[in-house]
């Protein structure tokens, strides 16, 4: 008797990241950490590795959304009057120089 297999989504099928901005962005990288951990574990199922897999791709997907929108925003904080961007050092606030 043959066992017969569902066919995993594609990649682009839908298989991602919740949309949901109210995540943080802090809470989304810590899943995907334990994501990879648990895949290289190797104590998992494939069908639960895949699972996991396809989660973390769209956690990576999510997060790098976010690491781009942060980084439009800062350029537009750092532009300046006449609308190029200004390069400035970075202010240490808590005194350590490196």
């Amino acid at each position: 008797m043959a066992t017969q297999r569902k066919n995993p989504p594609a990649p682009g099928d839908g298989v991602s990241a919740p949309q949901d901005d109210s995540i943080k962005f802090e809470d989304q990288l810590a899943e995907l950490e334990a994501i990879v951990a648990r895949i290289e574990a190797g104590e998992r199922s494939l069908e639960e590795s895949i699972a996991d897999f396809e989660r973390g791709v769209g956690l990576v997907r999510a997060l790098n959304r976010r690491l781009d929108a942060a980084e439009r925003r800062v350029e537009v904080l750092t532009r300046g009057p006449d609308g190029e961007l200004v390069s400035e050092p970075l202010d240490d606030d808590d005194g350590n120089s490196g």
